[in-house]
């Protein structure tokens, strides 16, 4: 059962990153007054390593009041020449790695910006021993050194979007015009650990995208829902990927309908069942929403993120949270041979970061209509493992880095070798400017792995989550 704590005084919640949530409980009672609170206390739902059923997150909601004299964002109503108030973003997830680069970006383009999250990311570290290799403060130092860089303030609401009352409290004080949702859990080895990671992942990403769609109708039904989905949602098929939909004529006759899609895993299973909805509501309720099919992002620094080393975002490498191109990096900055699955023909769609936070808010700028579900492929580049292994390999010889290449055992069941060509029109037509993965960008990648090789952690570099020996029991990955 829940209980509800209306907190009357001036609060301020300190960051869980690192003493996990019981820290949030007992520091409740120490909060500036730039902050003010109500939390709701449920069941705790943490997945814990040793509890065969975890409970669920409790919600705080910490909102950051504007003091005297800040600047607001400064957006206007272009298209009828009147200054308005600015664009209202809700980033759910945007203590995350997008989601973070994303709520700076669009705060500096004068949006105002409310980030919604529960921290759980900061936990998942914890329950598996993992940490960035890029050293992040909390979520509270973060949006207080943007607004003393910038004076601008970002709101912030600590809780859980499958918690729908405090979904509903967000959307009701917020009053949001586009939501940008990363709120997800966001790894496929995460999902094939054992049951209780597959059933978190399809439980936090499908419902929470559905108490989205419903607050969405219920609260601010003109609002944009701006939803990153995945390429991974449509596999590697042996024909062209189209962006969201394909032209098929059977047996003499023609529709248009959504691409196939071939998911590899239960994270990506659980982004295509958010399409699914995401689709039928468009219909059913007139809701206007973009989903934007990611590719790989790599990169660490925007613009908006170099201004102060507190405003860094993470960087994963483990086998867990890590990409490819991240693991490779930071393999050939500790002298370790990069770690190439199987055959390393798996293609791939990659962009830089900062062409997410681009895409974003592009998506934003230029939304759908009543009713439309479009799908966005966003990424700027193909690339297969081997090609990224050789590209690190180049770049590390020009830094006077000595990298070899081994290939292991591939712990993901995925075609080694096969045709892939996906479309990626639609974000160009709108005015992306991508940035292409140079030798001046891998350059920069290994010189932030080089710069803080000494918090790397080599006994996470090695996959450590079979997909076929995904297990009932509840399991822990080495540390």
């Amino acid at each position: 059962m829940a209980h509800l704590l209306s907190a009357s005084c001036p609060l301020n919640v300190s960051s869980c990153s690192k003493n996990g949530p019981n820290s949030l409980k007992q520091s409740l009672a120490s909060l500036p007054t730039s902050f003010t609170s109500r939390t709701s206390v449920q069941p705790f739902k943490n997945l814990s390593l040793n509890r065969k059923n975890a409970q669920r997150l409790f919600s705080i909601r910490a909102t950051t009041l504007q003091q005297p004299g800040t600047k607001a964002g400064s957006g206007s109503d272009e298209s009828s020449g009147q200054q308005s108030r600015p664009t209202r973003v809700m980033v759910i997830g945007g203590d995350g790695y997008c989601g973070w680069a994303t709520s700076l970006h669009l705060s500096k383009k004068g949006y105002e910006v409310a980030i919604v999250d529960n921290l759980v990311r900061r936990h998942f570290d914890d329950q598996l021993g993992l940490d960035s290799l890029t050293p992040i403060v909390s979520i509270h130092d973060r949006i207080r050194k943007w607004r003393s860089l910038t004076e601008k303030d970002i709101n912030l609401y600590i809780g859980d979007v499958c918690d729908f009352e405090f979904l509903s409290e967000a959307f009701t004080s917020f009053k949001p015009d586009a939501v940008v949702h990363f709120g997800e859990q966001r790894s496929a080895p995460f999902s094939m650990i054992d049951r209780s990671r597959a059933v978190y992942t399809q439980q936090n990403n499908v419902l929470g995208t559905l108490n989205v769609l419903f607050a969405i109708k219920e609260y601010a039904e003109d609002c944009h829902l701006v939803k990153l989905g995945t390429m991974g949602e449509y596999g590697t098929p042996n024909i062209d990927i189209e962006e969201g939909y394909i032209t098929i004529t059977h047996n003499g006759r023609t529709d248009t309908l959504p691409y196939p899609k071939q998911a590899s895993s239960f994270y990506h299973l659980s982004k295509v069942h958010d399409s699914n909805n995401i689709a039928f509501t468009c219909k059913a309720w007139g809701i206007r929403a973009t989903d934007l099919n990611q590719g790989v992002v790599y990169g660490v620094r925007t613009a908006e993120t170099e201004m102060h080393d507190e405003l860094y975002n993470r960087f994963d490498y483990d086998g867990v949270f890590g990409t490819a191109l991240n693991r490779f990096c930071v393999q050939a900055a500790v002298g370790h041979p990069l770690t190439v699955y199987g055959k390393g023909g798996q293609t791939r769609g990659y962009l830089d970061i900062r062409d997410t936070v681009q895409c974003v808010e592009l998506a934003i700028a230029n939304p759908a209509k009543r009713g439309e579900f479009r799908v966005f492929n966003q990424f700027t580049e193909q690339f297969s493992v081997n090609q990224l292994a050789s590209l690190v390999t180049k770049a590390g010889e020009k830094l006077g880095i000595e990298v070899k290449t081994i290939s292991v055992p591939n712990p993901r069941v995925e075609a080694e070798e096969h045709y892939y060509n996906a479309k990626h029109t639609k974000l160009i037509e709108l005015g992306l400017e991508p940035h292409l993965l140079s030798d001046s960008l891998l350059d920069s990648l290994l010189n932030v792995a080089v710069q803080f090789k000494d918090r790397v952690d080599t006994k996470q570099i090695m996959p450590s989550v079979s997909w076929r020996k995904i297990g009932a029991k509840p399991k822990t990955v080495s540390a």
